[in-house]
């Protein structure tokens, strides 16, 4: 087979095996797999709340073949998690209510009402609420993988999050939390 021939037959079969994984996604939803959840409910209607924060989980990836999970977060005055990376998940931010100071790599920038922000895999990222008020936050994560499990496990640890913990659900912790005031 010619060089030409081999290199179209590759890139011609490479988004078929690109969209593999996301085949089960792409059927359609029937009725009875429709979910509604409430502005202030969680998708299992529990509660998971250490006191810094509250997550409400919108999804879980168990029902959406783990292609993404989305968490609707308020964040106390202060308070953000510490500077990390996750080695195989996109973390994006988008800002409900409130102001947030992000960290994405060396970029540093203030969030407010419908700004948002990627937080690529491998690229160190944290972020810390402003003001007076809590901030809200819609945060996905894509693919799933175990977060919903971290924060379900790290909720009654609270704060103190060690490098360990984060290493169990593929991420590494880098630096610390972001000061409000820098």
């Amino acid at each position: 087979m010619k060089r030409r021939n081999f290199l179209k037959s590759v890139a011609s079969a490479v988004p078929l095996t690109l969209a593999e994984p996301f085949a089960s996604a792409l059927q359609p939803t029937t009725p009875s797999q429709t979910h509604l959840v409430h502005a202030h409910d969680d998708w299992f209607s529990e509660t998971h709340s250490p006191g810094y924060t509250e997550i409400l989980f919108k999804t879980s990836p168990a029902h959406t073949p783990s292609v993404f999970a989305i968490e609707h977060t308020a964040i106390q005055p202060g308070w953000g998690p510490p500077l990390h990376l996750h080695l195989a998940q996109d973390e994006w931010f988008y800002v409900l209510q409130g102001k947030v100071l992000a960290q994405v790599g060396d970029q540093r920038v203030t969030l407010g009402p419908g700004d948002s922000i990627l937080g690529p895999r491998n690229i160190p990222h944290a972020f810390v609420a402003l003001g007076p008020n809590p901030a809200h936050m819609l945060i996905t994560f894509t693919p799933a993988g175990r977060m919903e499990q971290f924060f379900r496990d790290t909720v009654a640890v609270g704060p103190q999050q060690a490098a360990a913990v984060f290493s169990r659900y593929g991420m590494k912790l880098v630096g610390p939390r972001l000061s409000p005031t820098a």
